[in-house]
């Protein structure tokens, strides 16, 4: 009988489980994604599972029940230890939904404290203080300020946390890393004296995650950013590396790049690949005249230069346009006209064109492409970036791989140089 998962993740969005996935692949984990909640047990034995989910932007309310609904799947699969991962800005709306779904599977699981970890080093996502960085700016100042969806207008973030949470918030400061796991022993112990119930944690560089794994080994549940999926593993009892984690089958086919964040990072990354690639813009006008002619006409346009390489379709523009589209057609409606067509034009160049390879650029972008294209689970295979792994689709009638993009995530060449890491 296969063994069970030793960790069950559950993820507020497609990009960041995949995310999630990719470092605990580079930790040793043989990782399971799946396409929301499925329906059934799990049908292949792995060291870890990642339910995506979209539930970062929905009201609280859903995204609870969908939380728990994860939840309650990954216990049935044997899971014992678990891991809800929201992304390592901690952006999500004014009123959650981070604080509404950890209150609710802390209660579902009778646990009475938790960390709040959103940091990745790598990514240059750091906590000090309690206040969050984005490279070496305070993450207010680092444009999410002007993100469409949650912008995020305040870096610290036991004071964002709050107003979210039934629970007290606290602080893990470095000050209790520098003892090492002992001290966020420590810390943690002390705080749950003080009636804490949901403490956020400093993270500098690697070696703080890895104080704060051991730390916390004894938690049922942790929460927060990837960071901690290189450190978990090495906690959890019976767990052994393995060195072929991140094996996947070679993916033959034309290869398409659609984005449609509009993130400063994947506005430098589509200037880039734009004069090494074919490449058009989806106009937002057109879709509201007739979004089905112009469906037709950049999957006319991607279908016209497949042979000459990678083609990129997006609907990335900048801040200032943005907010113009928002006004004229509505922050939701503008969004999920986006999102609509430009999971119709990968799925028309999959079906019909002969496209396997594909890197998506926007979490909300990644789950409307994933849905269109019926694809119900993800094998984790190599990281191109931090972050950003190659994947092998699960449930699709021909294997497809796909690298699904956090906006902000990948160096300003990924579009162009993912291709050439994939066998």
């Amino acid at each position: 009988m296969p063994r069970a998962p030793l960790l069950g993740c559950i993820a507020d969005d497609f990009t960041g489980a995949t995310d999630l996935a990719s470092q605990l692949v580079s930790a040793g984990m043989r990782v399971v994604q799946t396409i929301g909640v499925p329906d059934g047990p799990l049908d292949a034995e792995c060291d870890a599972v990642v339910v995506s989910l979209k539930s970062r932007t929905v009201p609280a309310a859903e995204a609870v029940g969908q939380s728990l609904a994860a939840l309650e799947w990954l216990r049935r699969q044997g899971c014992g230890r678990f891991f809800f991962k929201y992304c390592s800005t901690f952006d999500s709306t004014p009123t959650g939904n981070i604080g509404p779904v950890a209150d609710a599977l802390m209660d579902a699981l009778g646990a009475d404290f938790t960390l709040a970890v959103p940091s990745l080093p790598a990514n240059r996502r750091t906590v000090y203080n309690g206040y969050l960085f984005a490279g070496d700016v305070l993450l207010n100042e680092s444009g999410m300020q002007d993100h469409p969806l949650t912008p995020m207008r305040d870096a610290f973030l036991p004071r964002v946390l709050a107003p979210q949470t039934r629970r007290r918030v606290g602080l893990v400061s470095h000050h209790a890393l520098a003892d090492g796991a002992a001290g966020v022993r420590a810390r943690i112990a002390e705080l749950k004296r003080e009636g804490v119930g949901i403490a956020v944690c400093d993270t500098l560089g690697h070696d703080d995650l890895v104080r704060i794994a051991r730390g916390s080994a004894d938690l049922t549940l942790l929460t927060g950013g990837s960071g901690l999926g290189l450190t978990i593993p090495a906690t959890l009892p019976g767990f052994e590396p393995r060195s072929d984690a991140a094996h996947l089958d070679p993916v033959g086919g034309h290869a398409l790049v659609v984005a449609g964040s509009c993130s400063r990072a994947t506005l430098a990354q589509i200037e880039h690949a734009g004069t090494r690639m074919p490449a058009m813009a989806v106009d937002i006008e057109a879709l509201f005249h007739d979004a089905d002619d112009h469906v037709d006409a950049l999957v006319a346009f991607a279908a016209g230069h497949l042979g000459d390489g990678p083609v990129l379709i997006h609907a990335s523009m900048a801040p200032e346009r943005l907010r113009a589209v928002q006004s004229r057609f509505g922050t939701a409606a503008s969004g999920e006209a986006v999102e609509r067509a430009l999971a119709a034009v990968a799925r028309r160049l999959v079906d019909d064109r002969g496209v396997r390879r594909i890197l998506v650029a926007g979490g909300e972008t990644s789950g409307a492409v994933v849905g269109a294209l019926g694809v119900s689970g993800l094998r984790i295979g190599p990281a191109i970036d931090p972050g950003v792994p190659w994947t092998q689709s699960v449930g699709t009638a021909a294997p497809l791989a796909l690298a699904l993009k956090s906006g902000n995530f990948g160096g300003a060449d990924i579009m162009t140089r993912a291709f050439e890491l994939l066998p």
